[in-house]
């Protein structure tokens, strides 16, 4: 197993491609700190993993709040004294609005749970790996990291964000022993697009069709491509940000 005797941390793992990523990493031995903000589904998650004969604990974490994230990692070392891996996760999206219609309110909120907490967050884990010798990051940016059109204003501005984030990161801390990386998910069957793929001659389910693809991804999909980056299989990949979409965004 893969992560065995390892410990990670999952943000935004009660629902779509955070419980995907922690019931795999759990299933390949790591002791997984499942987090979330609703407590019934995040617990549902680690009893789950629990039940499956890992080990995993639910920690209820609002990421945009500084001292939730000291809790969080308290929560992780006094558990199982250590963190080796970091999957940032948690995310929220947003409306079209353009710059004309978007309220500061909105901006806010997408920029501070897409961009500053997984920095905040970073900012925490890295000392803590560091310490210990290294550790693998695992960023969850989106195909609307690369392009415009994909999000609304905040949204595409807080994921191109999270990609220079990724990569100044990695180049930071890499002599330290921790590899940082990204994801970038296209359209994937979760809640976040379920309205949008229920619509059949909506623009993006045109593009799926004529993707090479031909469909949406799996939350099971993206949890293995970052599974794969947090474990010492890409053990020479260093702040590489790899699309996990299909072929949605090469036309």
């Amino acid at each position: 197993m893969k992560f065995q005797n390892k410990v990670a941390v999952v943000t935004g793992s009660t629902k779509g491609i955070g419980r995907a990523t922690a019931l795999l990493m759990a299933e390949e031995g790591a002791k997984v700190v499942v987090v979330g903000t609703t407590e019934e589904a995040g617990n549902a998650v680690a009893a789950q993993i629990r039940e499956a004969g890992g080990e995993a604990i639910f920690q209820r974490t609002d990421v945009t709040c500084g001292q939730a994230l000291d809790d969080l990692v308290k929560a992780a070392l006094d558990a199982y004294g250590k963190i080796d891996i970091l999957v940032n996760n948690a995310g929220v999206g947003g409306s079209l609005a353009n710059m004309d219609q978007i309220t500061d309110e909105e901006w806010d909120k997408v920029l501070a749970t897409n961009l500053t907490a997984p920095f905040q967050l970073m900012k925490r884990v890295i000392p803590v790996m560091e310490k210990a010798g290294g550790g693998n990051i695992v960023n969850v940016a989106s195909m609307a990291s690369t392009g415009a059109g994909r999000g609304g204003i905040a949204y595409t501005t807080a994921k191109h964000g999270f990609i220079g984030l990724t990569r100044q990161i990695a180049l930071d801390h890499g002599h330290a022993g921790i590899r940082i990386n990204a994801v970038l998910p296209g359209p994937i069957d979760t809640q976040m697009i379920a309205r949008i793929l229920d619509m059949p001659q909506h623009p993006v389910n045109m593009k799926i069709k004529m993707s090479p693809s031909g469909r949406p991804g799996a939350p099971e999909e993206v949890a293995k491509t970052i599974a794969f980056l947090a474990s010492d299989e890409s053990s020479y990949i260093h702040g590489a940000c790899l699309a996990v979409d299909g072929g949605y965004t090469i036309f």
